[in-house]
């Protein structure tokens, strides 16, 4: 697959105050040996040159599986409006420098998606740096769309957030309509999820709530997990 040669990722670093927002992400697969070079070239661009009201962040795709297997992501987000305002910039002579440096350390591109977030839920200025991702083939939008914000709006959260949305563009073969997050501060409550902190009594709401949720949200299915860790953000 060819190099970058666009702006640079999956997923969603969705970090802007609204509910709703908007994203692209580019996916590519990078060297060991060159990461700490390619982590340096967009932190330094990006610290210089962020588009006003446009979040970026990047990622390691820390756990995947074979068909998800790109090294690193960045994220672009924001409202529709500083989304549109990034992408009809060419950027001048700084993005033309900055992409040819940068091609000469990324192995090559893997793919790109756009789509929006629809909800958030938890403290969402607080800073997730371990975040597990799901890719979901969802049947019925408006039905399951329903059901999972009644069910996020009445779970306990203790710690950490989770956000969901959808893909407009960049679906792939084996599917995948939405996507949701779960943000976690440590690897240690990525591992444990919720079990590991709440309360019996707690587990048994969820649960009955988890049940509910998968019984009304009119048909969906997993189409791959992963676990990603912020590199830098801007």
């Amino acid at each position: 697959m060819k190099k970058l040669s666009i702006l640079i990722i999956l997923l969603v670093a969705i970090n802007v105050s609204a509910q709703e927002a908007y994203f692209t992400s580019y996916n590519f697969i990078v060297e060991p040996s060159q990461q700490n070079t390619v982590v340096k070239l967009i932190s330094d661009y990006f610290t210089a040159n962020k588009t006003e009201g446009v979040t970026v962040s990047l990622w390691e795709n820390h756990f995947n599986d074979p068909g998800n297997n790109f090294t690193h992501m960045i994220v672009f987000s924001g409202s529709l409006d500083a989304m549109g305002n990034q992408y009809s910039n060419d950027g001048g002579a700084e993005w033309m420098l900055f992409m040819t440096q940068i091609n000469q350390h990324i192995k090559d591109g893997f793919s790109s998606s756009m789509g929006r977030r629809l909800a958030s839920w938890g403290d969402m200025e607080a800073s997730y740096p371990v975040q597990n991702y799901y890719i979901v083939q969802v049947e019925n939008s408006n039905t399951f769309r329903s059901a999972y914000e009644k069910y996020q709006s009445s779970a306990v959260r203790k710690g950490w957030m989770n956000m969901y949305g959808t893909f407009t563009t960049g679906v792939g073969p084996d599917g995948g309509s939405h996507w949701v997050i779960t943000g976690h501060k440590d690897f240690k409550s990525a591992m444990g999820g919720s079990s590991a902190v709440l309360t019996e009594s707690e587990k048994k709401t969820r649960d009955k709530a988890w049940n509910t949720f998968r019984e009304t949200n009119g048909g969906a299915e997993l189409v791959r997990s992963g676990t990603r860790v912020m590199l830098g953000i801007w």
